[in-house]
């Protein structure tokens, strides 16, 4: 319901009334930039056949509507990019199927008719890490330097891109070093080389140091088959990689420092404004909300419903868990603890979603999560389920660091953010998806009548479900 304060100020913009804010906007004009721009590119025509004599004519409320569908087209066509280069074994038609269903997401499509920051920050954060899987850093940096202007949390997404780049490139040089030094010792060592109980004989201190991180590093290379060798753990991984990032340190620098200006620019920016949002600052204070990345999780497994709840799921689950139960046992004690705490300590119900019951997430906590007292305890189980459902969904495709990494920065959008608001789990759940085995049509084809029938009951209850208000003149309507 925001299209109140976004529409009016775009609007004095195209007037060319550039010195007005309205105070109740808390995100920067990234938006209205490129709305101007799309109405420009209108305007010739508009103004040829007569329909529009000035500039601000064409900045209505259904033209700037109509940019937000311009954006989806567009960002369905950077999940087919990005998809065809992280599953290259994927054909076309695949491709186009998930781009389709991805571009049918509830959260995603429904915001493409309105005028709000949703669809031109998903686009610009997957457009950023397009032109970063095809090492175009700069273009990526300034992407995803746009993308902060258009909405600020997206500084997280633009580090984690960063970051995922940089642990890609370490891995790769870490094989790469093992190759050769296997190479090496094969050459030197001929008898040696298949012997793997003495392959590191014969060679320094110093080599075999660098062998034994290279060869760390190299079982954990990304989209590893989920039937390579059981890796060493987290921490040793780690210790490799930063290793490995320190042999490399200048040369990371220097390819990675358009990503430290954006971040030094942001940094700048919070410390000159005092706060992360423009403006209502008070309704949109830093909460340590932890509760939020539970609920995210919820919603994601629900949203791959045909996906998550089959018995092959299952099956494999129940084998994983039996493979490592002693481990399996207290990762789950310590997770369900962390769940209990967040949900009893963090748990935040803004005033927001407590007054305003034309937003889903208003009836959601009402009739469920608060419809007693232990609904919100006994919910933790299912959240914590959910969780561990999308880790082992991005391990067997995804090293254990690029998925503490999704972890982090998924954590870093939401705990912060006191307002449940579904909408900003679209980014998140758009790289799980991207970053999971995605060969399954028939599942894909499920997935998309399951968004279809979503869209079409929110979209009946927009249009045909009005309603008012006693204490504010005009019609009502839900919206997710």
């Amino acid at each position: 319901m925001d299209e109140i304060f976004h529409i009016p100020q775009v609007q004095k913009y195209c007037k060319g009334d550039f010195g007005s804010w309205d105070p109740m906007i808390t995100t920067p004009p990234g938006l209205y930039c490129l709305s101007l721009a799309h109405v420009a590119s209108l305007f010739p025509g508009f103004y040829t056949v007569q329909a529009a004599s000035t500039f601000a004519d064409l900045c209505s409320t259904s033209i700037l509507r109509s940019f937000n569908s311009v954006l989806a087209v567009a960002c369905s066509i950077i999940i087919y990019d990005i998809n065809t280069h992280l599953k290259p074994t994927l054909d076309d038609k695949q491709a186009v199927l998930q781009a389709v269903v991805l571009s049918l997401y509830p959260l995603h499509w429904f915001f493409t008719f309105l005028y709000y920051t949703d669809v031109a920050s998903v686009s610009a954060v997957l457009a950023m890490y397009l032109a970063c899987l095809k090492k175009n850093y700069w273009l990526s940096a300034l992407i995803g330097a746009f993308s902060v202007v258009i909405r600020q949390t997206n500084i997280i997404w633009v580090l984690f891109v960063a970051c995922t780049q940089i642990i890609d490139i370490a891995m790769t040089h870490g094989k790469k070093n093992a190759i050769t030094a296997e190479s090496d010792l094969a050459i030197t060592k001929p008898g040696l080389a298949c012997d793997s109980s003495t392959s590191t004989v014969g060679l320094n201190p110093r080599k075999r140091k660098g062998v034994k991180a290279a060869e760390t590093v190299k079982s954990y290379m990304p989209n590893a088959p989920a039937s390579s060798p059981a890796p060493s753990g987290l921490l040793e991984d780690i210790w490799a990689i930063l290793l490995t990032l320190w042999h490399m340190k200048w040369e990371l620098l220097i390819s990675f420092s358009p990503f430290v200006m954006v971040l030094v620019a942001f940094v700048l920016f919070v410390l000159w404004n005092g706060s992360i949002v423009l403006g209502a600052k008070e309704a949109h204070a830093v909460t340590p909300h932890f509760a939020q990345i539970l609920y995210f999780s919820l919603v994601s497994v629900m949203a791959l419903a045909p996906m998550n709840f089959t018995v092959t799921h299952a099956t494999d689950q129940f084998q994983h868990f039996r493979k490592n139960m002693t481990f399996g046992f207290f990762l789950g004690f310590m997770a369900l603890t962390a769940g209990f705490v967040s949900v009893h300590f963090f748990s935040v119900a803004h005033p927001y979603l407590l007054a305003d019951n034309r937003h889903y997430p208003f009836y959601i906590w009402r009739k469920i999560i608060m419809a007693h007292w232990s609904i919100k305890y006994l919910m933790v189980p299912l959240y914590i389920w959910s969780w561990l459902s999308i880790i082992r969904t991005l391990g067997k495709f995804q090293n254990k660091i690029w998925v503490l990494a999704y972890f982090l920065a998924t954590a870093a959008v939401l705990v912060p953010a006191p307002l449940i608001e579904f909408r900003y789990y679209t980014i998140p759940f758009f790289f799980l998806v991207l970053h999971s085995n995605g060969d399954k049509s028939g599942r894909w084809y499920l997935t998309g009548m399951l968004y279809i029938c979503v869209n079409v009951f929110t979209m009946m209850m927009f249009l045909f479900r009005p309603f008012s208000w006693d204490h504010e003149p005009g019609i009502q309507r839900f919206i997710w």
